[in-house]
């Protein structure tokens, strides 16, 4: 019964955390424009921003609560989920095309980021120092999208950010900074229960549960916007939100908190290098994923799965 109860609770706890970050993205998008902010900006800052908060929050509340190799496992496992669970899904639904900027700039910046994350953590261990060096990239990699946009057309995006009055703009910000703060602690507590109950290791739980639970909708929209043949902008958001995953959540978590790493390993590590290597040779010459080539990547995902479990 106890199982069933951490259960729901973590399922609930996803639900406000993802709920949370819709409404706080809004509101913050919605306050930017207020104050006259380029809506460029806005993009490639709070919505992008936006997209990672459940990660963040998560990560940041189990690091504070002990549970490091969660905080680890989730952006690690969240990260290898992005590149070849829902890449491979949605490559296999439709061939994906992928922008040159994705390919120039957000898989490079991935790949750099991934060697930096195993360089840093080569030891289990990830403190201030590291953290602050993972910021700095994150400060780099925001400088030059930004002077990158500068330079591109800008954009119609009236769908981008939501009309909405001051006290409507006020009370999704701080109703999804609540949801945000409540749905990461009953997340975290429920899931260290539940890996406790069975027996099941921190890292594990992170790299599976955890980092399933954040990554939800990013599966669900790009394979949406694969069949609709509308993959470019979806593919491009969720390999941009592993560079977000590595280089502002565990730099500003290690930051806050040092990290002692030790249920997720340094294989953990290299097979989120390699999958977004992979990705990246497989759409440098012709811009697309291919059915097989998606089939690759679920079957390699598939693997490391039997894999964990095996090494239960």
């Amino acid at each position: 019964m106890t199982i069933i109860f951490d259960i729901l609770f973590i399922i609930l706890g996803v639900w406000c955390v993802l709920k949370g970050a819709d409404y706080l993205t809004e509101g913050a998008a919605a306050v930017a424009r207020r104050m006259h902010i380029p809506e460029m900006i806005i993009g490639l800052t709070i919505v992008a921003a936006g997209t990672s908060a459940p990660e963040l929050f998560v990560s940041v509340v189990s690091a504070l609560k002990g549970t490091s190799d969660m905080a680890v496992g989730n952006v690690v496992g969240s990260n290898i989920m992005n590149t070849m669970l829902i890449v491979g899904v949605a490559a296999m639904v439709a061939p994906m095309k992928i922008s040159k900027n994705t390919v120039k700039k957000d898989l490079p910046f991935t790949v750099a980021a991934s060697m930096l994350l195993l360089f840093l953590a080569f030891d289990h261990f990830l403190g201030h120092v590291g953290g602050f060096m993972l910021l700095a990239g994150f400060a780099l990699f925001m400088a030059y999208s930004i002077y990158s946009a500068s330079r591109s057309p800008e954009h119609d995006s009236n769908d981008l950010v939501v009309q909405m009055s001051k006290l409507k703009s006020a009370i999704f910000v701080l109703g999804g900074l609540l949801l945000l703060i409540v749905g990461s602690n009953v997340f975290v507590d429920h899931a260290s229960q539940l890996a406790f109950s069975m027996g099941i290791s921190e890292g594990v739980v992170g790299l599976t549960v955890v980092a399933g639970g954040t990554s939800l909708p990013e599966l669900a929209t790009t394979v949406v916007a694969a069949r609709k043949g509308q993959s470019a902008l979806a593919i491009g958001n969720v390999i941009g939100s592993n560079v977000f995953n590595i280089l502002l959540i565990l730099g500003l978590t290690a930051t806050i908190h040092p990290l002692q790493i030790e249920g997720i390993t340094t294989i953990d590590m290299a097979v989120m290098l390699l999958s977004v290597s992979f990705v990246w040779i497989f759409c440098f010459t012709r811009l697309k994923v291919e059915r097989w080539e998606g089939f690759v990547l679920l079957i390699g995902y598939l693997a490391y799965l039997a894999w964990l479990i095996i090494s239960l």
